[in-house]
């Protein structure tokens, strides 16, 4: 069914052909729809509007027939017809060979659990800024809590969300399927109330000897008691060799990592500041000593080993998350509150500037390429390093202070 010279006929059963010309093509287009009277009627009039809208220069063929075969030969740009999901994946393939294990892990989280679910059906070159601020202030993580209402996503995770979609859509822009970033110069952050206190949580001498005694083997307590004195992540230890220390210095090269994610084998730190020479202080030094008579000869070259249970040594830590499960086991048995081993870093930053060691310095043991994490981390510390803080301003610019001030205000004018 369908009049010769309209530009709709009835091609099956269930659907209709529609023909019609645009910038100089002849297109054929399928329609599903059951071949009657009423049905071409309508398509006839769609057509009409379609006809229209070429002339008048607003008809978007993507948003007409978005399955249609020739979308790509009259796309402006591939990211005209390219869906955010397929490209996603791509993306997703070709940066694994680009970035760290742990970061991919979480890459991979953010693009197959929110964003494809969020976007995946829209073109490319449809995402805009709007959308995601839409989003990005609904957003929560998934839990409830005591009074049964969603948790919100914290502004440290919505910045990783939007790091990772920045840059793939960055790298949309620089392979041309773009021509704008649309979260270029933005980000979106809410209105969190500051936190009651900073989340460093330190451990202090007494809990760090009770770790060290209760660890239930040897090689625990020189791995925790280096992990005090040196400020490295489990990640970092792990991944230590016999020569990465030089012992005619002192201290000991930090230039891998070997995360969860990375499921045995050692990879890049994350950033180049995380390449650094620890200096060896007295008491992490006294625990590589002491390590040596367990793993020095060992064909593996690895400083730590995990010892296993009962003497059966189990070789190199396969990943940092086997240190948090002995680590929780030796807190409770010492009966110390528990808090994470990654605790045992903001101990050692907590030691060093109450102690009065220099910001850098300790930025640069830590692996921070600046002394903004430290100020942000652990500025409560550091007005203890200098026990005589503020008496030199006193000494120079209060030269006929009048310390006998009134006790009352009884009498004043």
């Amino acid at each position: 069914m369908g009049r010769k010279g309209t530009g709709v006929t009835a091609i099956s059963d269930s659907s209709y052909e529609i023909a019609f010309t645009y910038k100089g093509v002849r297109c054929r287009e399928r329609v599903k729809a059951r071949p009657c009277a009423a049905n071409t009627k309508d398509l006839t009039k769609f057509r009409q509007r379609l006809l229209a809208e070429i002339e008048i220069g607003t008809f978007d063929y993507a948003t007409t027939f978005p399955n249609s075969k020739n979308l790509a030969r009259f796309a402006g740009q591939p990211g005209d017809v390219q869906l955010v999901g397929d490209y996603l994946e791509r993306w997703l393939d070709v940066k694994k060979t680009q970035i760290a294990a742990s970061t991919y892990r979480d890459y991979y989280g953010i693009v197959f659990r929110l964003l494809i679910p969020r976007f995946g059906k829209l073109r490319l070159s449809e995402l805009k800024r709007p959308h995601f601020k839409e989003w990005l202030a609904s957003i929560d993580d998934g839990r409830k809590d005591k009074s049964n209402n969603p948790v919100r996503v914290t502004n440290k995770r919505l910045a990783n969300i939007q790091s990772c979609a920045r840059s793939a859509l960055q790298d949309a822009v620089d392979d041309e399927l773009l021509e704008a970033n649309p979260l270029a110069g933005f980000t979106f952050e809410r209105n969190e109330a500051p936190r009651e206190e900073d989340h460093a949580d330190p451990f202090d001498a007494s809990e760090q000897a009770a770790i060290i005694r209760k660890a239930r083997a040897p090689q625990l307590a020189n791995l925790f008691q280096f992990l005090f004195w040196t400020g490295l992540r489990t990640s970092e230890v792990i991944a230590l060799n016999w020569d990465d220390v030089d012992w005619h210095h002192g201290t000991i090269r930090v230039r891998k990592a070997m995360t969860r994610a990375s499921k045995g084998t050692t990879e890049d730190t994350k950033t180049i500041a995380g390449r650094r020479d620890v200096k060896l202080l007295a008491p992490a030094l006294a625990a590589l000593n002491a390590q040596k008579a367990h793993t020095l000869l060992q064909p593996d070259g690895a400083i730590f080993h995990n010892p296993g249970w009962r003497g059966r040594g189990g070789g190199r830590w396969k990943g940092d998350n086997q240190i948090w499960k002995v680590w929780g086991t030796t807190l409770k048995n010492a009966k110390v509150r528990y808090r994470n081993p990654y605790q045992t870093r903001h101990t050692y930053a907590s030691m060093m500037l109450s102690a009065g060691e220099s910001e850098m310095w300790v930025a640069k043991q830590m692996g921070h390429a600046s002394t903004a994490p430290i100020r942000r981390n652990y500025g409560r510390w550091m007005p203890t390093a200098d026990p005589h803080a503020g008496e030199r301003a006193v000494a120079r610019f209060a030269e006929g202070f009048d310390s006998n001030l009134p006790a009352s205000d009884a009498g004043a004018a």
